[in-house]
């Protein structure tokens, strides 16, 4: 008995196109799903957050007047999560004063001296919108610290600053005004720097023993 043989033949097929209209339940899982996952990803940040930049001369205005001004130095924006501690205070200040963001005029080393060797200033500014997410296009800052309790924690951070390194190099704008904040980028330099999760669990370890 021959055993028939089949040959599939290619043929094509074309559906129409058809406009696929969402249901107001589809949707609404969908945001909900968007906005779990921008949740677990803020709260995945707990750190305090500092844009250091190497300047050649950097200044404060609020209301039309100059409130700090520093020649050659760091410009430090400080961005406060809500979780922070003096632990990441400490964390913060030790590292920017510390930071080998100058060359060595002696030995004509780079990056080989920090702000202190070099005996220039520090001017730090506060800056909630390091800690802004988008929400679609708008920004979201609700896990930067609370003002009422980022202002005297803030206060605290400069006092570090002051006392690590001496009074008069160390300047600040005005917390909360509408600062406009000028600057000459010497290279350009920028850096970014975050406390360490570390300092968290440190702290909480010995909250609870």
């Amino acid at each position: 008995m021959k055993k028939k043989m089949y040959s599939l033949a290619s043929s094509s097929y074309t559906t129409p196109l058809r406009c696929i209209k969402l249901s107001p339940l589809l949707i609404r899982r969908n945001l909900r799903r968007k906005n779990l996952q921008l949740r677990r990803r803020n709260s995945q940040i707990r750190a305090m957050r500092a844009l250091i930049q190497r300047v050649s001369s950097s200044s404060v205005t609020v209301d039309g007047r100059i409130v700090s001004e520093i020649g050659p130095g760091l410009l430090v924006l400080i961005g406060i999560h809500e979780s922070d501690t003096d632990s990441d205070a400490d964390y913060i200040c030790r590292k920017v004063l510390n930071m080998r963001l100058f060359d060595n005029e002696t030995t004509g080393k780079g990056w080989d001296q920090n702000v202190m060797q070099r005996n220039y200033e520090v001017l730090l500014v506060s800056q909630f919108t390091l800690y802004g997410f988008l929400k679609g296009n708008k920004p979201d800052f609700h896990v930067a610290m609370p003002p009422e309790k980022a202002k005297p924690f803030y206060a605290s951070l400069v006092e570090k600053f002051q006392k690590a390194y001496k009074h008069d190099a160390v300047k600040d704008g005005v917390f909360g005004a509408m600062m406009k904040v000028n600057l000459v980028n010497d290279g350009p330099v920028t850096m970014q720097l975050e406390s360490p999760q570390s300092s968290k669990n440190e702290t909480k370890a010995s909250t609870e023993s």
